[in-house]
């Protein structure tokens, strides 16, 4: 009889535990928050929701997609897409629309923009190690620093010259500026082209319905999800984990099984074993960084604010990196008539000046941008809500390949433990291949043998689509 303990309430740890309900398996889900969904949660302020970050609905994985409308039915709401660049005062669609981008940028600013493009065609930046260079080679180096460098630099709180190329190559391997240009110019040839989706699906009433309504079907099949449980530590017996510490309140209980998934973040597993990893392995634990995020809601009296699912803000006089309009993702989100609600992202790091700042300050920034950003009048808006996320994006920094590695190899030797999803393979990925590693750990623990680590490293960008164009 095996049961298995899984660490996460969130896309990852709700998928093993659905998977293994499917196979007659016994589990039991370990979530430390107060509700499921992890980073795909969906947060409630006064009848108002909002995502933790956007999460829209698209994959290329068959059983991930069964798996959403097994649980959602028909609950979906089919979403356009609609995101822009806001850059001196002007909006861009993104993915660049070049003749658009021609047009609001002037002939002499574009000129400039298609010989930096073609400068690096014919002298390329090496090595092409860093995101910096490996995005100047592909859009020109003027194009990158009008529409990536700030931007990015918000989200990571580094330079783009420390951000290792891996973390473009897995996200936007397939955008260049030549393969804009082509699409623009020849949108009705025979053949195949690739470019974003323009849609998507989307719970009624946010992410956190979908992982809310999973988890009360595991419970009503016998399955146990646990809330406001808290690892604090893995007992282990050579490569072979016996039981999980998990704090609730103030006990801390032992808690065995058979088999062990975790979407923990992994710095946390590691150095929370016992007895202790060796050294080297807790030195590169400790190496690995997340970056923070805070989601400050803005309810603003007005129906009406500008027609995206989300806006990149590349005005560097703001701190604000995103924008989320609620209402234009699904209507349910928004529980009165001629309001909106806005979700302002702040990227940081624990601990930091933006970090520390009190909720009562966040909510001041965040209408105080809002209103120089031309979004609302100062009137308008009527009410915030403070949310933050801690270890919301693994850092692709120079050291940190190595370091992973280095735990990979010394993880793949036990034999009952598995990691899975962003933060436990502290890969930046999405919710579905988040989902698809659960799906290989489980079918692991069936008697298979597949590569967790492997999920979404050579796979071409799950947004970019191939499909036949009319003639």
């Amino acid at each position: 009889m095996k049961k298995v303990v899984i660490v996460g309430g969130g896309p990852a740890g709700l998928t093993a535990a659905y998977a293994l309900m499917k196979a007659g398996v016994s589990s039991v889900v370990l979530e430390q928050d107060a509700q499921v969904g992890g980073h795909a949660r969906t947060a409630r302020h006064k009848g108002y929701l909002f995502d933790i970050g956007g999460h829209r609905f698209f994959t290329k994985i068959p059983e991930v997609e069964k798996i959403w409308r097994e649980v959602m039915q028909d609950r979906f709401l089919r979403v356009p897409r609609l995101s822009r660049i806001l850059y001196r005062g002007k909006f861009f669609h993104y993915p660049l629309k070049p003749f658009e981008a021609l047009w609001k940028l002037g002939i002499f600013e574009s000129v400039w923009v298609v010989l930096s493009y073609l400068r690096k065609k014919v002298f390329p930046l090496t090595p092409e190690d860093n995101l910096e260079n490996w995005m100047s080679n592909r859009f020109g180096r003027r194009l990158f620093l009008m529409f990536f460098k700030t931007y990015t630099e918000k989200v990571w709180g580094m330079p783009c010259t420390e951000i290792r190329a891996e973390w473009a190559a897995q996200r936007i391997k397939a955008l260049t500026l030549f393969g804009a240009v082509k699409t623009a110019l020849f949108p009705g040839k025979k053949g195949e082209h690739r470019s974003l989706i323009e849609e998507f699906d989307y719970p009624e009433k946010g992410p956190g319905m979908l992982w809310e309504r999973m988890a009360d079907m595991l419970t009503e099949s016998g399955q146990q999800v646990l809330l406001e449980r808290h690892v604090v530590g893995a007992r282990r017996e050579g490569s072979h984990v016996v039981s999980m510490s998990v704090r609730h309140g103030e006990t801390v209980e032992e808690l065995a099984g058979t088999d062990f998934i975790a979407s923990m973040p992994l710095p946390e597993l590691v150095l929370g074993l016992d007895p202790p990893a060796p050294a080297e392995i807790r030195e590169s634990a400790r190496a690995l960084r997340y970056r923070d995020f805070i989601t400050v809601a803005v309810m603003i009296r007005r129906a009406d604010v500008f027609p995206d699912s989300w806006i990149y803000i590349h005005t560097p006089e703001v701190q604000v990196g995103r924008i989320q309009n609620f209402r234009n993702w699904s209507a349910a989100m928004v529980p009165e008539a001629g309001t909106t609600c806005l979700g302002l992202e702040y990227f940081c790091n624990e601990g930091d000046r933006l970090w520390s700042l009190s909720d009562e300050q966040l909510r001041a920034l965040a209408r105080k941008e809002i209103v120089k950003l031309g979004f609302a009048k100062a009137e308008e808006v009527f009410d915030a809500a403070v949310v933050r996320q801690k270890k919301a994006y693994p850092v692709y920094d120079p050291a940190y390949r190595a370091h992973l590695d280095r735990i990979r190899d010394w993880l793949l030797g036990f034999d009952n433990l598995q990691m899975v999803g962003r933060n436990g393979l502290h890969k930046y990925n999405n919710q579905d291949h988040a989902m698809l590693t659960s799906l290989y750990a489980v079918r692991n623990i069936l008697g298979e043998k597949l590569d967790v680590w492997g999920v979404n490293t050579e796979e071409e960008y799950h947004e970019v689509q191939s499909s036949p164009t009319a003639e």
